[in-house]
């Protein structure tokens, strides 16, 4: 069997204890992407994605498992429900903390720039004083005195001084929003990109027959007995056909049920020439004396059959 990839380091603990003991039952029952995607109704590229940790597997997804490997369902679904909740307080929290940290930002920024701005005024303002100041003096001493309807008069040509501008802060109100906006953009358009995957998925094992959906296996009942001095357990009405790893349907059940007769388990009855039936096959044929060759040919079913 393939070892299995690292979890991601960012995932939640409680998540990363369901993703471990679904991919324990995995390697349990020894099967493969696509025999678990034929079995649960999900593709095997969305079980990659679960048993990889890169998306949390839905509620069905968790009772089809536990339910062909024959597992207690109940704690599963409590850690999945656990795992869900962390997930949901994980974005609540990191929203607030991401708005609250980009105000602050926004308040530091024009604090700075404010007090640069009065600081300069002022400068400014004493220059432009002391300036005014000079020519006071340079104007009293080349000029008489004037006299009372002279000071009384107002000051002609020299224009009203215009206030000074404030510092605006529009720019950077602008900024936080569209940071905010492109944020908020780009998550919801992650959010699409992984339902329409996970729908895609669900798509692929629910299409029509044309489309090759996949059909729930059928199930086999074992009914050995002995039929002209031969067993049989009267599933493939006693045909000895040719089978190898891969195979599916009413001959390997046949098989499957002998074996079990012989005292060697391949696994379930379930008509799928896995791991399980193929190490099972070779026991026997090493029993036998025949060539261990994993595959049930005349000689094999001939044992078999006794």
């Amino acid at each position: 069997m393939p070892r299995s990839k690292p979890l991601p380091a960012e995932l939640d603990p409680s998540a990363r204890q369901l993703v471990s003991r679904l991919r324990r039952l995995k390697d349990h029952s020894e099967l493969t992407m696509r025999q678990l995607a034929a079995k649960t109704g999900y593709s095997a590229k969305s079980w990659e994605r679960y048993l990889g940790g890169t998306s949390l597997p839905p509620r069905e997804a968790v009772e089809a498992l536990a339910r062909i490997t024959g597992t207690d369902v109940v704690p599963l679904l409590a850690l999945h429900e656990i795992a869900v909740d962390a997930r949901g307080d994980r974005r609540t929290r990191g929203r607030p903390a991401a708005q609250g940290q980009d105000e602050q930002r926004r308040v530091e920024a024009e604090s700075g720039e404010t007090g640069q701005g009065e600081a300069g005024r002022g400068e400014k303002g004493q220059g432009g004083q002391r300036e005014r100041e000079h020519e006071s003096q340079a104007a009293a001493s080349t000029t008489p005195r004037p006299g009372p309807e002279a000071a009384a008069a107002p000051a002609v040509g020299v224009p009203p001084r215009a206030p000074e501008a404030a510092p605006g802060r529009l720019p950077h109100i602008a900024l936080t929003a569209g940071v905010a906006a492109l944020a908020v953009a780009l998550s919801a358009v992650l959010l699409l990109m992984l339902r329409l995957d996970d729908d895609a998925g669900r798509a692929a094992v629910t299409a029509s027959p044309r489309t090759g959906a996949a059909s729930p296996p059928p199930s086999y009942t074992c009914r050995i007995a002995r039929v002209e001095g031969r067993w049989s357990a009267g599933i493939n009405n006693g045909r000895n056909t040719e089978i190898v790893y891969g195979a599916t349907g009413a001959d390997v059940a046949e098989a499957q049920c002998l074996l079990r007769r012989a005292g060697i388990s391949p696994g379930g009855i379930d008509g799928m020439f896995g791991p399980l039936t193929l190490r099972a096959v070779k026991t026997f044929q090493e029993r036998a004396g025949l060539t261990v060759d994993g595959m049930l040919g005349p000689r094999s079913w001939k044992a078999l059959r006794g």
